[in-house]
């Protein structure tokens, strides 16, 4: 079976508003519904592959069906960039002083373009005087004064003329000013370049997001291990979010004490320690979902990725050589790159943005149909609740309810995308995956584009890089390195169930206990009011 994990990682930049990460959240509870049965992973043989797109794709599928019986330990690593907005503003700002036809935007508003460029040029040049303690009127700077006043009656002589063409089709524009007055509100300016450039040396280059664990279907278990860190030159913090899955029992597990303090200020001023060095349990199946429902969703999830997968044209697959990997541009994460080079064989699969939205517009329309179907009951949507109003009325909080409700989401998100017609950005969806000398897939690479759903700037947008590399899972490596050896699996003795704990603390309010904060946000609730009646 195909790790939850896999499928988080694959689909989780899918699209900007994220729709696909309603599903995975809905397939990890599913997974917990029920267990898996596990195959052996075979081996092929690769070193009589035909270099053609359809033994690319055939390959591709075979491996990572096999894939998804199989047990092993991953670690993933996602990298946001966006050097290219500002590389490429450079490179054109530069050229531009050689008749680029590339220009970039100098103000807001069009017909103030040519003045708004005058002004920060002569800006700079008397910031450049000033460095050097010289006066701007110095004979020194006589070209670059006439270079700049020669520039802005260009400028004007062209936008007059880019104006008059608008109803004279007859009327010449230079093909430079042309380019960038047809298409001036998508143009970067030098603002957005400094901000671009500020943004990726204070955030994107110090910030990098991992997850680790392993994935065991025989053993009915699954673990992660979630982290973000900043690295600067006088700044290093880290979080980690520990995650056990008990697919057996259909529980999940998060590491009580990264909620402790938020829950102790908030709402619970009596906690104190009790969550410390503990973990809070999430039971997923309370026993109101249908029998059999875990598997049908499993069932249905590969059906509608198979099918999705079938359908795509062949062209978009091929074989390509690892020291390629080096001259893709933008470039790759160093530390990406040199854990993809040692491959065997790599396949590269590249779909435009509008053809990856619609596949995964797809798969979602096979899996809502199938479990639709198959239980009618649950795409029947229950009245809205917030989650306050869940936690003082634990009966109504159910597995059902929850499922009714992801159901509900993933058809409006469907319905909204039909409708709405966005515009996509022509942009591409890059796929690679290594694989070693006996076929093996050991692991695969994702990028694509922050924002696709827009024209404006589409070449220059911040990019997502995911690197997903899987390995054998070695009996001596702990789940958790950061956790002490009697926590590394939950159990009752050190885990805190939530669905027991909700009511006590509902009880506790009851009482006239509690926070100002709690008080308050448990008024503001019908239902508490009518049970309880107002909190003092």
């Amino acid at each position: 079976m195909k790790t939850v994990h896999h499928t988080i990682a694959q689909r989780l930049p899918c699209k900007t508003k994220n729709n696909l990460l309603i599903t995975s959240a809905f397939l990890t509870g599913a997974l917990l519904l029920t267990g898996c049965q596990s195959t052996s992973l075979g081996q092929s043989n690769t070193a009589a592959v035909k270099q053609a797109p359809s033994i690319a794709k055939k390959t591709l599928e075979t491996a990572l069906q096999k894939q998804r019986r199989q047990s092993f330990s991953y670690h993933s690593n996602l990298e946001i960039g966006n050097n290219q907005q500002f590389t490429d503003a450079d490179a054109d700002a530069d050229a531009d002083t050689n008749t680029s036809t590339e220009k970039m935007a100098a103000s807001d508003y069009v017909d103030e373009h040519c003045e708004e460029a005058h002004d920060q040029a002569y800006a700079a040049l008397i910031l450049q005087a000033e460095q050097q303690n010289k006066d701007i009127l110095a004979v020194d700077y006589d070209t670059k004064r006439d270079s700049i006043r020669q520039s802005y009656f260009e400028c004007v002589d062209a936008y007059h003329a880019w104006d008059d063409h608008q109803y004279d089709s007859d009327v010449k524009v230079a093909p430079d000013y042309q380019a960038l007055f047809d298409n001036y509100e998508d143009k970067q300016r030098p603002l957005d370049v400094k901000k671009a450039q500020l943004l990726d040396e204070y955030l994107l280059k110090p910030l990098s997001i991992d997850s680790q664990g392993i994935y065991q279907p025989m053993a009915g278990k699954a673990t992660m291990l979630a982290s973000a860190q900043y690295q600067a030159r006088n700044h290093h913090s880290s979080i980690n979010q520990p995650i056990y899955m008990d697919f057996k029992n259909g529980d999940i597990y998060l590491w009580a004490d990264n909620f402790a303090i938020l829950n102790s200020e908030l709402l619970d001023n009596k906690l104190g320690t009790k969550w410390q060095n503990k973990w809070l349990k999430i039971a997923i199946d309370d026993g109101t979902l249908p029998k059999g429902f875990g598997g049908e969703v499993i069932k249905s999830h590969f059906a509608a990725l198979d099918a999705t997968y079938d359908a795509a044209p062949v062209s978009q697959f091929n074989y390509v050589a690892p020291n390629s990997l080096a001259s893709l541009s933008p470039k790759l994460p160093a530390h990406q790159l040199s854990a993809m080079l040692p491959s065997d064989q790599i396949i590269r699969r590249v779909q435009r943005f509008g053809d990856y939205q619609a596949s995964q517009q797809k798969y979602m329309q096979i899996f809502y149909d199938r479990i639709s179907k198959k239980y009618p009951e649950l795409v029947q949507e229950p009245e809205p609740m917030t989650a306050f109003e869940s936690i003082q009325n634990p009966k109504a909080f159910t597995s059902k309810s929850i499922v009714q409700k992801i159901l509900a989401m993933i058809k409006d998100q469907m319905n909204e995308e039909a409708t709405t017609g966005e515009t996509v950005a022509n942009t591409e969806v890059q796929e690679l995956y290594g694989f070693d000398k006996r076929g093996q897939l050991k692991w695969e690479h994702l990028r694509r584009q922050l924002d696709n759903t827009s024209e404006a700037n589409n070449d220059k947008g911040m990019r997502l890089d995911v690197l997903q590399q899987y390995s054998t899972i070695s009996t001596k490596d702990l789940a958790f390195p950061n956790l002490p050896s009697n926590v590394q699996t939950p159990n009752a003795s050190n885990s805190i169930d939530l669905r027991k704990y909700a009511p006590e603390l509902l009880q506790y309010y009851q009482d006239g206990n509690g926070t100002a904060v709690g008080k308050m946000v448990f008024n503001m609730l019908p239902m508490v009011r009518e049970r309880i009646g107002s909190v003092e």
